[in-house]
């Protein structure tokens, strides 16, 4: 009784839990808009562009001044003038550079945002298919299932007429359980794929996500989930290269990181140019300090050259910088070299892909649904063993899943396309 307590428990807890969130079933545009809106890690990033735009107001600040008070004791306090004053640091080239430094700062900051934005999008299509594949494969096991049982149902009446033996209706009680099992498993691994998706979308409001979308192999699903047919006529790689190489992120944030560098070695080399202190204020001597006993006054004003490069004239820091630009540079030159064969790889994976779909459809899929047909009637009318026919129906089932794992594959595959092209409204032309 304990142990059925707790099972209970256990058992109705997450279902519990469930209950006071809304669910909510999105197409996959809608799942990127909400992403796009609501994603916890991307309004993270808005701050840090934010951080960026006051930096730059920093790196442009002036110094603020000092106040001076100079007044003399003693001996020389009783003839020399008092003061009360500002001094004011002057920099020479240093304000504009650093302000330079700071925009290209933030020009790279929303360069990357803008990949991870990008980025995000893509693990939200391929989350989405992953959902919608999970679903497929379940809805196939169940279709499964019933034909198990239906099968059962055919031995066991067989049996009972005395035309197979019983061992039949063993053999098929046993497949069915093993589908059953199967069938569990498919629904845990539409639950892992559910909350994957809502992780992807990363969302504070109490909402949980699933996918509008059933199954992959509806007829409208390419449009939906926004993907072109397999049945399309792709174009050759020079074509796809030259363009997706103009507009991917990683290779304009390596050449704005080139920028960077090149301004923070501005920013140090301005570091050896002195800069100008101007001192300026009032001067006062009072009766007791004058010889002939009036109070005098005046203003007083000077200048200083500070920061002269005489002992230590930056060049450790200078070097440094140097090579941080040679080494943007080289970065530079990688992105673009890894780019190729990323994007190469990506476009023959997605050629594949389409390739197999197609042959499923048109070679094995058709095929394998005329053979199942035949072999349940070839059964029901003792043409051939339970034995033949659950071997035929295994094979099937591998074919429905190798079908839709296909399908997934396919999607996938195009998203990974638009990930190395850098572009989520890639045309085929």
């Amino acid at each position: 009784m304990k142990k059925l307590l707790i099972f209970l428990v256990l058992y109705f807890i997450p279902v519990m839990s469930f209950a006071i969130e809304d669910v909510q079933k999105v197409t996959l545009q809608q799942a990127i808009d909400i992403t796009v809106e609501n994603n916890i890690d991307l309004k993270a990033s808005y701050l840090e562009q934010d951080m960026a735009k006051n930096d730059v107001k920093i790196a442009n600040r002036l110094q603020n001044p000092d106040f001076n008070a100079f007044y003399f004791l003693g001996a020389a306090g009783r003839t020399e003038p008092n003061q009360l004053g500002f001094s004011e640091l002057i920099e020479i080239g240093k304000r504009g550079a650093r302000k330079n430094l700071a925009k290209a700062n933030l020009d790279l900051i929303i360069k990357n945002i803008d990949y991870r934005k990008f980025s995000i999008e893509m693990d939200v299509r391929e989350a989405y298919v992953n959902l919608v594949a999970a679903k497929s494969v379940l809805d196939t096991m169940e279709q499964q299932q019933e034909l198990q049982e239906e099968l059962l149902e055919i031995a066991k009446r067989h049996v009972k007429s005395g035309a197979v033996p019983e061992i039949d209706a063993i053999q098929a009680t046993i497949a069915l359980n093993q589908m059953i099992t199967q069938v569990n498993t498919a629904k845990a691994n539409v639950k892992s794929a559910l909350f994957e998706f809502n992780k992807i979308i990363n969302s504070k409001e109490k909402v949980f996500y699933d996918s509008a979308d059933k199954v992959l192999y509806e007829n409208n699903n390419f449009e939906e989930l926004m993907t072109p047919p397999p049945t399309t006529k792709f174009p050759d790689f020079d074509t796809i290269a030259e363009r997706a190489l103009e507009n991917r992120f990683d290779i304009k944030i390596a050449k704005q990181e080139i920028e960077v560098a090149k301004k923070n070695l501005t920013v140090v080399m301005r570091k050896r140019v002195p800069d100008l202190e101007l001192v300026g204020g009032y001067a006062y001597q009072t009766m007791t300090q004058t010889d002939d006993r009036r109070y005098n006054s005046g203003a007083y004003v000077g200048g200083n050259i500070v920061n002269l490069p005489v002992f230590y004239n930056y060049t450790p820091e200078i070097k440094n910088a140097k090579l941080q630009m040679e080494q943007a540079e080289l970065k530079y030159e990688s992105v673009k070299n890894k780019a190729i064969k990323d994007l190469n790889a990506a476009y023959y994976k997605l050629l594949i892909s389409a390739a197999n779909l197609n042959d499923y459809e048109t070679k094995i899929l058709t095929s394998s649904e005329e053979l199942i047909d035949v072999s349940v009637k070839d059964y029901e009318t003792g043409k051939s063993d339970l034995t033949s026919l659950i071997v035929m129906k295994q094979s099937y089932k591998s074919i429905i899943v190798g079908y839709t794992m296909a399908i997934a594959e396919y999607y996938n595959s195009w998203t990974n396309f638009l990930r190395e092209v850098n572009s989520d409204e890639f045309e085929l032309l």
